[in-house]
């Protein structure tokens, strides 16, 4: 089961501009974002992905990635607005302990069709299109208990599904934040509503209770 803990709270909230806080900080700033009323705006650049191949040495580290560190048990939510205009522009939340070991979970534009993906690193990355949701703003949830991990997906941000369960081994503190990715296009613009973190003891992260 999950709980909200006292230490729920949203990172993006009363941020302007490109003043960040709450110890955020990016791996590949791109030239273009800033925060507003509605959250963070990203403008992907092109050829920008997270992606260790399995087929042989090309490791991809080239997206822009805000995150902030934690340690320990948490959750993390964000909601996904994105205009999609080549295959498999997306945009993510992630957790990572190095350029080698991380996980994200995406709203992407797989086979021109808008599906949520995940993809799991550990020195090679899988790659794991879960079921396709149409154009749509969802919410997508991590949950972390231990070296366990729960992806989850909404749209409605009430009823949960979860994607894909799975384990790590990774250190106590974490880099956890959002990417925005375009692989093979030119670029795309992807929105974060929010970035909402509760941290707190998780009992299990294959449930949410909301």
């Amino acid at each position: 089961m999950y709980f909200k803990g006292e230490n729920y709270m949203n990172l993006f909230q009363d941020i302007k501009g490109k003043n960040i806080t709450h110890n955020l900080s990016w791996l590949n700033e791109p030239s273009e974002w800033s925060f507003s009323d509605r959250g963070l705006q990203i403008n992907a650049p092109a050829a920008s992905d997270f992606f260790n191949d399995a087929e042989g040495p090309s490791n991809t580290n080239s997206a822009p990635y805000l995150f902030t560190k934690l340690k320990g048990d948490f959750d993390i939510t964000t909601r996904i607005d994105i205009k999609m205009l080549e295959m498999f522009d997306s945009g993510c939340i992630m957790v990572m302990a190095d350029l080698n070991n991380w996980a994200k979970l995406c709203y992407e534009n797989w086979l021109n069709e808008p599906s949520i993906v995940s993809v799991v690193t550990r020195t090679t990355s899988d790659d794991c299109p879960s079921l396709r949701i149409g154009e749509t703003k969802p919410y997508l949830k991590i949950l972390r208990s231990g070296n366990c991990f729960g992806f989850h997906y909404s749209l409605n941000n009430i009823d949960w599904t979860l994607i894909r369960y799975f384990s790590m081994d990774v250190p106590e503190e974490l880099k956890v934040g959002v990417v925005a990715q375009a692989p093979t296009g030119n670029g795309c613009k992807v929105s974060f509503e929010f970035l909402k973190i509760d941290i707190k003891d998780i009992k299990s992260a294959k449930f949410v209770n909301c």
